[in-house]
């Protein structure tokens, strides 16, 4: 078997997206006006969401207009149908309602003769049957991106993921129209949702095409696996490389039950409630301790071995996260539970979600009132529902932007409590959360990086207060004979800018740390206490 690294040279496929002719201003029109009610409803709606905090709203009015955009994206095609599922998780554009009602949108499209996939195989790996021992031509299912099939190779049973006819010219065609239709929609939403909805175009079209290329999601399945080689309660398939093309990808069949299949289940003795734990667990563990999870866990990519091991399947869709993103996030649940406004929006700046000019105290007041009110709920019980909601209608206010990666987990966590409340077990998220930050050893570096990022401002805000000494000096001594001073005039003076500088910096450093902050006005005392002892 090849190396991953190592695709084969000699097929005649081109490694760079093919460049398709524009798609002509008629359909561009017809695309506008099929969206342009779906945009000027959901501006309505955001906008009475944002307001009213979702309290006291009608939610059915919501539901109805999310319905219409749901039909529309099917009617539009498998870009808008892809563009649906993303934006059934983005918490920071949309309310509560269009998030339940969007979820629902299935990925689940007829697929394509045999006739119309059989060229695209032996294009890109020769003849069928030279490819394979065995090749079933009745597709297992299909999606908008590409179909599955069951064939045989090399003595095992594998399946055979192929990219539907002409989807990359379907998607590029719908990217551009979408490029189009954005500057012109942002005009009719506000400030705050634009600040969101740009970002969100641009993630939504590198991953749509890191989707395309399978060679991408091979590389993506052989991380994971060597992530959790160790890891016992979760198989993950073998993949084929050298059976595996941009538009071609070849793994191990590893069939299952669907881990929302509560009757198969509950007849093979499964004990639901440890298993979604430990789903939970292992989709956590991928996000916070590895440099990549899967990020797209609906129920038809989880199934369930007889054993009770998890198998993961379709790795297109992934997040990455550097170690210090990882322990950002940390660091923002850890404010969250400690019932810290002021250490939230520090990392929520930090990680780029919130602009550094936004006003604090305003930022700080909604989510300090928000955690107080969550569902009634202690903070320490808080679930990713919970953190949800904090985004979508407190968060939606500013102007708040989820990058790439943070959306992907929040739509990894988002699908995974959707499993938790099918299976209606008792279940803590936080508890199991703090389990697993105890036992990787995550709880004890993130306050470590707290500690040190606190200590940076402080720095910081001494320096900065330093660096007006000189003009303090040159002030000073124009208010009397300095120069015909003894030395303990110059200590005193001394005393007096060390002081300042402290009482300064402590003030810049009193909304990020105050602990740090009140212990810079105590060391502050003490050198005015200096000041007048040398003075008397």
């Amino acid at each position: 078997m090849e190396h991953p690294a190592q695709i084969r040279k000699d097929r005649s496929i081109d490694d760079e997206t093919p460049v398709f002719p524009h798609p002509s201003k008629l359909h561009v029109a017809k695309v506008v006006l099929k969206l342009l009610p779906v945009v000027i409803s959901l501006r309505r709606d955001r906008r009475e969401w944002v307001k009213k905090e979702g309290k006291n709203v009608d939610e059915e009015k919501y539901r109805r207009h999310a319905r219409k955009a749901l039909k529309t994206f099917i009617e539009l095609g498998p870009s808008y149908i892809k563009l649906g599922q993303w934006l059934s998780t983005r918490v920071d554009i949309l309310p509560q309602p269009y998030l339940e009602v969007l979820a629902k949108l299935q990925d689940d499209v007829p697929p394509a003769l045999f006739s119309e996939i059989k060229p695209i195989i032996e294009a890109e790996l020769g003849k069928v049957e030279d490819a394979f021992e065995e090749f079933d031509t009745a597709p297992l299912s299909g999606a908008s991106l590409g179909q599955v099939y069951v064939a045989k190779y090399a003595g095992r049973q594998v399946i055979v993921k192929v990219g539907r006819p002409n989807i990359e010219r379907i998607i590029e065609d719908d990217i551009y129209v979408l490029k189009k239709i954005m500057p012109l929609a942002t005009r009719f939403i506000d400030p705050n949702l634009r600040f969101s909805a740009e970002g969100m175009l641009a993630q939504f079209i590198e991953t749509v095409h890191e989707e395309m290329d399978y060679r991408v999601e091979a590389q993506n399945l052989l991380a994971i696996k060597e992530n959790l080689a160790d890891d016992p309660s979760v198989i993950i398939p073998d993949v084929f490389m050298e059976r595996t093309s941009r538009h071609v990808l070849t793994m191990e069949y590893v069939p299952g039950t669907k881990i929302t299949d509560i009757a198969r289940l509950e007849e093979k003795g499964i004990d639901r409630e440890r298993l979604v734990v430990r789903a939970h667990w292992l989709f956590f563990k991928m996000l916070l301790r590895h440099n990549i999870f899967h990020a797209d866990p609906h129920p038809g990519n989880i199934s369930v071995a007889d054993d009770g091991r998890l198998i993961l399947y379709d790795f297109g869709m992934v997040g990455r996260l550097d170690s210090e993103t990882r322990i950002r996030l940390i660091r923002l649940y850890l404010g969250l539970l400690d019932k810290d406004p002021e250490r939230t929006v520090n990392v929520l700046i930090e990680l780029g979600a919130l602009e550094p000019t936004v006003n604090r105290y305003v930022v700080e007041r909604g989510i300090e009132l928000s955690i107080q009110s969550m569902h009634g709920k202690q903070v320490d019980r808080m679930e990713v529902k919970a953190l949800v909601d904090l985004a979508n209608k407190t968060m939606s206010r500013f102007p708040f932007r989820l990058p790439k990666n943070l959306a992907l987990y929040m739509r990894m966590a988002s699908i995974l409590e959707g499993i938790y409340h099918h299976h209606k077990v008792p279940f803590q998220f936080v508890k199991v959360l703090a389990n697993l930050l105890e036992e990787e050893g995550l709880v004890r570096d993130a306050y470590i990086e707290e500690v040190k990022v606190s200590a940076k401002r402080f720095a910081k805000g001494i320096q900065d207060s330093v660096n007006v000494a000189p003009l303090l000096k040159t002030y000073l001594e124009t208010m009397g004979p300095y120069d015909r001073q003894d030395r303990s005039d110059n200590a005193a003076l001394a005393a007096s800018i060390l002081a300042s500088a402290l009482f300064v910096g402590s003030a810049v450093m009193l909304p990020y740390s105050p602990y740090l902050a009140y212990g810079g006005f105590a060391a502050a005392a003490a050198a005015v206490a200096v000041t007048l002892r040398k003075k008397l």
